[in-house]
Parts: C-alpha cells; structure tokens; sequence
C-alpha cells in the first residue's frame, strides 16, 4: 500500500490543487495512504479535515521576500520544522513527497531530500516561488506545472488540479438550479464579483459603490466579498444584489454567472477558462506579478481581460459591465475562447506522475 505525503497550505492557492489531487490518488487507488502536511496558519486546517484526510502540523517557516530582521529567524525555525517534517515522513513510511509550493513546502523537501525520499513538485503559479524553485533545481526531477511556459528545471505542462466539481460542470445544464439556489432571477443577466478565499476590498468597495446603476440597468449580481469582510448593499430596483461571506458551492456560482470580475491567481484562472465563463481579471497589485501571467494564455486567447487593480472604482463599474453584460453575442464568444486554453484533467495526470514516481522507486 503506497504511503503519500502532500505538503501546501496557507491559502485555496496551496490547499485546492493538494485536495483535488489527494482524490484523484484516492480514485485510482482506494488503498492508499495520504497524508497532508500543513501549518496551524493556514486553510488546510479546516478543509483539509473536511476533505477527509489527515493532516499533520509542522512549525511554519515564513520566507521574507526582502531582507529584513526576519530573516535572520529562518535558518533556527527551518530547522526545527525540517526536523517535524522528517518525523512525520518516517512515522508514515513515505514512498513519496508531494509538494505543492509556499512555506509548508520548504522543510518538507528538505526532509524528503535528506531521507532520500523521492520528490514531485507541482507549481501552482506562471512564475515559480522560492521554496518550488529549490526544490526542482537541487531535489528532483520531477515537476510539474499548471502553465505553459514555467520557468523550472525539469518542467513538464501538467495543468492545476480542480475539483471534479468544477471540472466536469455543465454551466448551462446547471443554470436554472444555480440561480434558484442564490435566490437569483432565473433569466437576467448575473454578474459574479469574487477576491478569492479572503475577498478583495477594492472589488468590494468599487461594486458597492455602483450597485444602485448596475441593478438600474438590468443586471443582477453575486458578490462574494470574505469572510472577514462586511458590505451593505441597498436593494433597489426589480433584481437582487446578493452579498455572501463565501461560497462554498463554486460550482453553482459559476453556473449562476454570465461574467465573473476575480483576481488572477492560478486555481481561480484555471477553474473560471476550464468550465468557459467569460472573465475580468482584476490581478493583484503587490507580489512578484505571478497574477499577470497566470491570465495571460486566457486573456491572449480571448477569453477573459485584464484590468489594473487601480482602475477598478465605481465609475469603472457603469460604464463597464452592463455594457458587456447585455452583450450577449461578444459574452458567447469569449465563453468558446477560454475552453480549452488550460487543461481541467490536471488531477488525474498528476496523480498519474506520483504513482509511476513510486513504482519506479519500489
């Protein structure tokens, strides 16, 4: 019975593509043992669990991009977490270490290495991070990557892996449920504002701002705007503007939506092109500009734009988004651009590649 550590956490960014993988690996062989490896900061403590797997806690090691006093914690708390992370390969008799990338994954490649326990990366990003860089450059030949054109030794085009949820959705055959499940009209044209797992306050504020015209005007929207976040949205006009803390069936917003106005990052532009909804890319504004690039292939094939993070305020919004909304001719167009641009069957393929990687090491 093949014994499978994945580690990524802190954000849906590490934790989507580690879960969907999980259950491809599960798929194909219900006897396998997996293992997530986390940090008691991140997301993967909730879902991870609520996925069904087990997640074991390593002491997190956060990389300063910029030198700072910081910096000179790294190499006493890396230690300390390579030395958990080391404990956790040996108590589950690892075939394989999985990495998804960000600071879980770090201690974890260098356990594996040391152990000589055979290593798969899988960058979630166009542009790699520090700990995915390292890791593919002195720790393994075996990466894979969820765009064309990554930056990494070794580097095989993989995809990012969704949810089967996602994947596998038909937008229009789940319309009419999806809009009655948001309490939506079931025919005007719905708009999707989402910052991702946090929310965006810019979204937020430039939406709110323009609510009133964007309901004036025929269009009614989901506006997922956080957890953290609060919005008040008056009702006006004959359609609803509804503001939700999260969502936690993406499926059924997509199926909801006509448009969707999102950040960039990976999971977000691979789940919005693989299921064919059209796409304002609003990337954000700090970073190493990995956004950008994440959107690229879709923007460049036609399926979605690009706006900058500063030009998106209620101004932007009415004299933007009805206008595209009541499209309906140039919306259908970019829903055919976007499909196909990045592959949605990532989970099954890199499961795939993790196996082959421990029967070749048996």
């Amino acid at each position: 019975m093949p014994s499978i550590v994945l580690a990524g956490g802190g954000t849906a960014g590490h934790t989507s593509p580690l879960i969907a993988t999980a259950d491809a690996l599960r798929r194909i062989d219900p006897t396998i043992e997996i293992i997530a490896l986390g940090t008691e900061r991140g997301l993967e403590v909730r879902v991870v669990p609520e996925a069904g797997y087990r997640l074991e806690l390593i002491p997190p090691v956060p990389l300063p991009r910029k030198p700072t006093p910081a910096l000179f914690a790294v190499p006493g708390k890396m230690l300390s977490s390579v030395s958990a992370a080391r404990k956790v390969l040996d108590e589950a008799k690892a075939d394989v270490l999985v990495g998804f990338g960000g600071y879980v994954s770090m201690p974890a490649y260098v356990a594996a290495w040391r152990r000589k326990t055979p290593i798969v990366v899988h960058e979630g990003n166009a542009l790699p991070g520090i700990a995915n860089k390292f890791a593919a450059r002195y720790c393994t030949h075996h990466v894979a990557t969820s765009f064309p054109g990554t930056d990494l030794p070794h580097a095989e085009y993989v995809g990012l892996p969704i949810r089967r949820a996602i994947s596998t959705l038909d937008r229009a055959a789940l319309r009419a449920e999806a809009r009655q499940f948001f309490g939506l009209d079931p025919d005007a044209p719905t708009l999707f504002i989402t910052g991702g797992s946090q929310g965006a306050q810019r979204l937020n504020e430039a939406f709110a701002g323009a609510a009133a015209e964007l309901l004036a005007a025929g269009v009614q929207v989901l506006h997922a705007i956080g957890p953290k976040n609060s919005l008040e949205v008056a009702q006006t006009g004959g359609y609803p503007y509804k503001v939700l803390s999260y969502v936690d069936r993406m499926d059924l917003a997509y199926a909801a939506a006509d448009l969707v106005v999102c950040r960039s990052g990976a999971n977000t532009v691979t789940e919005v092109s693989g299921v064919g909804l059209p796409a304002i890319y609003v990337p954000l504004p700090h970073g190493n500009g990995e956004q950008v690039l994440n959107a690229k292939p879709v923007v460049d094939a036609g399926g979605g734009l690009v706006v900058d993070n500063a030009q998106v305020t209620p101004d932007w919004v009415r004299a933007t988004i009805p206008q595209l909304l009541h499209d309906r001719e140039r919306l259908t167009a970019m829903s055919t651009a976007a499909q196909g641009v990045i592959r949605t069957d990532a989970d099954d393929r890199l499961a795939r590649i993790i196996l082959d990687v421990v029967r070749s090491a048996s």
